[in-house]
């Protein structure tokens, strides 16, 4: 892996101005980061750059900005990272122009500073390659630590990597490492766990599993989606019902790569979409026809279970039921840790990603206990689908 992409490893930055494009999209109230996670997980680049002697230089964009916006501005979360760098971080209103030129002629060697919101300039999005010309000004080098914003080809994330000698950061390399162990060059039996409300938001991603791994268990109200087009009656679950071709074209596919397809054989069934709501585990031949299907059953769960433990690699992207309310989250939180324990026992790697996915790991109390958790919604799901990422194509070694 480390030979496909350029690393830290690979320059010496003591001296130079290094464009630092990181994630700092963090939760905001009142003017507060409620959640310093991707501050966190940015600080081991800036506090490496800066203790070697480079001046460190922040990019990030925050929200989704039609212009210059206060609401949107990255300062209060400047000062949020200052704490979490412990270590000083100075801040300029602008990410090109005058004031951010002026703040980067004072930088000292180890010193840290943050521009503003890339995106209060509508030419980032749009990898407007003068605006790439005016940001490539202010450095040396780029290093890429966002892989979160990889997806994208906008100038802070991909343009300044043509511009500039172009080098991924420790948050990138590991989230790389992560992914090549995951679907890259796995240890083999592989098994994924796709989960999730919607066919439709998963059918590249799922299409590509079938050719990669040698089990994909489907949860969610995705399940509901297959068993339907397999005849199983599913009462008032939610389910795209329309997509049932899809479904069978997507099992036939996995029949011709040897890929077992494991869906529930049970199900917990309730009557309302409420937490607490009255429940009970009905086989598939007896889902009541007012009744809707809100979590995998205490038998599918002994299945995933199976499954975990004749796989080697686990890759992990959806919820198994409605997660968020309880007691539906069982399933979940069961196969979590599970795949905690096997990861423990030195007998898994498991690599899980997406939002709800890292929220679900976290109700079970076992996120640090997975080999690695991506933050990265969008690019990780693209990665996922066997898409190329334009802020990791930059990076490679040609």
């Amino acid at each position: 892996m480390a030979n496909k992409f350029r690393t830290l490893d690979d320059v010496d930055v003591k001296g130079k101005r290094v464009l630092l494009r990181v994630d700092l999209n963090v939760p905001m109230e009142n003017g507060r980061v409620t959640d310093a996670t991707r501050l966190e997980r940015v600080a081991p680049t800036i506090a490496e750059l800066a203790d070697k002697g480079g001046k460190v230089i922040l990019l990030a964009h925050f929200g989704r900005p039609k212009g210059r916006d206060a609401k949107e501005s990255l300062k209060p979360v400047t000062e949020a990272l200052s704490k979490v760098v412990n270590k000083p971080v100075a801040f300029a209103d602008d990410c090109i122009g005058e004031p951010a030129a002026t703040a980067v002629a004072a930088l000292e060697d180890g010193d840290i500073l943050c521009l503003e919101n890339t995106r209060f300039h509508k030419e980032e999005e749009k990898n407007d390659p003068a605006f790439v010309a005016e940001l490539a000004k202010l450095g040396d080098i780029w290093v890429n630590d966002a892989f979160s914003a990889a997806h994208r080809a906008h100038a802070s994330t991909e343009g300044l990597g043509h511009k500039l000698p172009a080098y991924a950061g420790r948050t990138m390399q590991a989230e790389l490492d992560a992914l090549e162990k995951a679907l890259g060059s796995p240890t083999k039996p592989v098994i994924a766990i796709i989960g999730g409300a919607k066919v439709s938001t998963k059918i590249d991603l799922l299409e590509n599993l079938v050719s990669k791994v040698d089990a994909l268990v489907i949860g969610g109200g995705m399940a509901n989606t297959f068993l339907h087009a397999q005849g199983v009656g599913i009462g008032k679950s939610l389910a795209e019902k329309d997509l049932a071709p899809t479904a069978l074209r997507i099992m036939e596919k996995a029949e011709a790569a040897n890929c077992a397809i494991i869906l529930p054989v049970d199900a917990t069934v309730a009557y309302h979409f409420a937490a607490n709501a009255p429940s009970h585990a009905y086989g598939l031949d007896a889902i009541p026809a007012d009744g809707m299907i809100l979590d995998v059953g205490p038998q599918s769960v002994a299945r995933v279970h199976a499954a975990i433990d004749d796989a080697a690699t686990l890759v992990w992207n959806g919820p198994l039921g409605a997660f968020e309310m309880q007691p539906f989250d069982r399933g979940t939180v069961a196969a979590a840790k599970h795949a905690a324990e096997r990861t423990k026992a030195k007998k898994l790697i498991s690599i899980a990603g997406g939002g709800d996915t890292v929220a679900a790991l976290n109700q079970a109390h076992v996120a640090g206990d997975f080999t690695y958790v991506s933050t990265a919604g969008g690019a990780f799901l693209e990665w996922m689908e066997g898409k190329p990422l334009p802020g990791v194509e930059v990076l490679r070694v040609k």
